[in-house]
């Protein structure tokens, strides 16, 4: 029977091209609308690391001046990363399987003349844990090992693109590499890693790709190597240097610390308060205890990377939607009604209303996934145009797309759709008398 109907349903949009046209082509472009605002929604909350949800944390300490709050949006306002003396003393806990104290800052690259000239290249400080933290694909090689952080070994992991134009992205795994005045041994290339959003790091732009190389933590203190990122500090450093700025209150560090099992969390939670608590006997911390043990999720939230405008962007692609659904109901109507001798013979005949009503309302969803389709096709194509500025803008490509989630949303939007502008004219017109049309 519904074969039928849809059958049935593609000869009556067959006999009136224009009206199934017009019809159809309301309905794509509300999917298009919606789809493609919930899709670049989708994109910025999308979370990076769902199997780390309940173990990964980020840690953020209130350091800042006793004499006034951090400022901000919240009463409880608090830097958002760590000194350098803290995360040393967060280092000291046996709870975590893995922790990383991590920084952005900018090298020169010098490699061999005859390949390319140096540049200056984004390089990620970090601990050995943090590539299995974070899930980080390898194409050749590995990460490097803890004995290399704490030995300071001069290896570097680079990524797929730098390694492809240093390398012509072959296997470069044990070349060397100068960077500043040292040379590093390469030990592992990245495959491609383009997380969604750069959750290690969200104190700066978290759409950004990730650095070109990356480096043991520990060196940041023989090669005096100072943040590209941002820092926040408060009064004044003794002495000058690059002593005196790991010594100071500068916030400046990302810590991460990787627990065994969610049942940890308030362990490790004490364990901070037990060092807050220490520090202020030594004249540190002069502020009310407040620190923040945060997930990706609750991190990505409290950092507004989802911008409130995809937000109102996505009500205004489902309104536009609906108000395409509800004008729909009255062409649909009149072009029911204007087959009313039709129907009168089929009620004569031995249709019941039932049937009347299930046909038009199968004509209307065919309708309804016609738009939906062309609307997925006009999503995608303005996906592509977003893509384009957003790889000009953050030299990311491929941020925003139509997954499984998305393409069933688009679905279930023709459907909606379908039923809002064609449950009123199939009811109309299965409640004529058919008596009425068939003397006519």
């Amino acid at each position: 029977m519904l074969l039928h109907n849809i059958w049935i349903a593609w000869k009556s949009l067959r006999r009136s091209p224009t009206l199934s046209v017009l019809i159809v082509a309301c309905i794509a472009l509300g999917i298009a609308f919606a789809t493609t605002f919930a899709a670049v929604r989708h994109a910025f909350t999308k979370h990076p690391l769902p199997d780390k949800e309940q173990v990964l944390r980020y840690i953020r300490l209130d350091n800042w001046d006793p004499r006034q709050a951090y400022p901000g949006d919240r009463p409880d306002a608090l830097p958002p990363q760590i000194s350098y003396r803290d995360a040393m003393a967060l280092k000291r806990s046996t709870l975590p399987v893995r922790q990383t104290a991590s920084f952005r800052a900018r090298l020169t690259v010098i490699p061999n003349p005859a390949v390319a000239r140096p540049t200056r290249e984004e390089v990620r400080l970090a601990e050995a844990d943090f590539f299995e933290m974070f899930q980080v694909p390898f194409r050749h090689g590995g990460a490097w090992t803890r004995e290399a952080d704490s030995k300071l070994e001069q290896v570097i992991v680079l990524s797929e693109t730098l390694n492809e134009r240093l390398f012509g992205g072959r296997n470069s795994v044990g070349q060397s590499l100068r960077i500043e005045n040292r040379d590093f041994r390469i030990v592992g290339v990245l495959a491609g890693w383009q997380p969604t959003v750069r959750m290690y790091d969200m104190t700066g732009s978290a759409l950004s790709e990730p650095e070109a190389v990356f480096m043991p933590f520990g060196l940041v203190v023989p090669m005096e190597i100072r943040t590209a990122g941002n820092s926040d500090g408060w009064g004044t450093r003794s002495g000058t240097g690059v002593a005196a700025f790991l010594n100071s209150e500068t916030s400046w560090l990302q810590f991460w610390v990787e627990l065994r099992s969610p049942k940890d969390d308030a362990a490790y939670r004490s364990f901070i308060e037990s060092y807050i608590t220490e520090q202020k006997k030594v004249g540190r911390y002069g502020r009310p205890m407040n620190y923040r043990v945060s997930s990706i999720k609750a991190l990505m939230e409290d950092f507004n990377i989802a911008p409130k405008e995809t937000f109102a962007l996505l009500m205004v692609g489902l309104l536009f939607l609906a108000v395409a659904a509800v004008n729909l109901i009255g062409l649909l109507l009149g072009k029911f009604l204007a087959r009313a001798n039709e129907v009168g013979v089929r009620r004569a005949l031995g249709a019941s209303r039932r049937d009347v009503f299930l046909q038009h309302l199968v004509e209307c969803q065919v309708v309804a996934i016609l738009g939906g389709i062309i609307g997925v096709v006009l999503s995608g194509l303005s996906l592509r145009v977003l893509n384009g500025f957003m790889l000009d803008m953050t030299n990311r490509a491929g941020l925003f797309s139509l997954d499984a989630r998305m393409l069933l949303l688009a679905l279930g939007l023709s459907i909606l759709a379908g039923l809002i502008s064609g449950v009123y004219p199939a009811w109309r017109i299965c409640r004529l008398a058919p008596a009425n049309h068939l003397k006519a």
